[in-house]
């Protein structure tokens, strides 16, 4: 029994029973094709297929769980090749990477200096938007990592991960009615802000707020 055995029979099922088809596919003939199909079958104990004549009509009932045996080794066997090969190029290819718009601008230029520093080899591709359209992005396969600013727990098919941690800093000038009273709280951002009316829209924190990277 060898690769090249499984693979006559499954792709002679891809291509309708068809041996001709099938040796044309595979880049063979098809009287060899057959034969390997036989050798096959005498090995196994049974028929993998239904012939009348020398034209194959159907898969037997073995055959159809011998096919399903087959699809699944092969499969693997190709999964198997492609980890070889990831492994083997992991320091070069294609990343592209989804974030936002404060993380591009403050938080990831050294990162990515010292990414590309280490991996020149790599080609790295960056994607902007809101943590919601990252975490799309990721599912939908055009990126392949997000570094976003709030929590995607609601995204069950992606696995979330602490980078760091930060906190804000609100920025006003002066004399800002803010500070009236001292040092602003929470309670008294959020009333300004509601005052300014950004309770009727989306609010972009990141626009709002200066990121103090690593501390409290």
């Amino acid at each position: 029994m060898n690769f090249q055995q499984l693979r006559y029979v499954r792709e002679t099922v891809r291509r309708g029973l068809n041996l001709t088809e099938a040796a044309n596919a595979l880049y063979t003939s098809q009287p060899g094709v057959s034969k390997q199909i036989r050798e096959l079958e005498s090995e196994l104990g049974f028929e993998i297929f239904v012939r009348h004549g020398k034209r194959i009509a159907s898969l037997t009932e073995p055959g159809k769980a011998v096919l399903g045996i087959i699809e699944r080794v092969l499969q693997e066997t190709e999964n198997l090749k492609r980890a070889a090969s990831d492994f083997r190029d992991r320091d070069a290819g294609p990343l592209t990477l989804a974030t936002t718009h404060t993380q591009a601008r403050y938080s990831l230029p050294r990162v990515v200096s010292e990414f590309k520093r280490r991996y020149p080899k790599v080609h790295l591709t960056m994607q902007q938007g809101r943590p919601p359209q990252l975490a799309e992005m990721v599912l939908a396969g055009a990126a392949d990592i997000a570094v976003a600013t709030e929590s995607l727990d609601h995204y069950p098919g992606l696995l979330a991960l602490p980078g760091y941690t930060w906190s804000h800093c609100a920025v006003v000038p002066p004399k800002h009615v803010l500070l009236k009273n001292g040092p602003p709280t929470l309670e008294a951002l959020a009333r300004y802000l509601h005052e300014q009316g950004f309770v009727d829209q989306a609010i972009d924190i990141d626009k709002l707020f200066v990121p103090m990277v690593g501390g409290h």
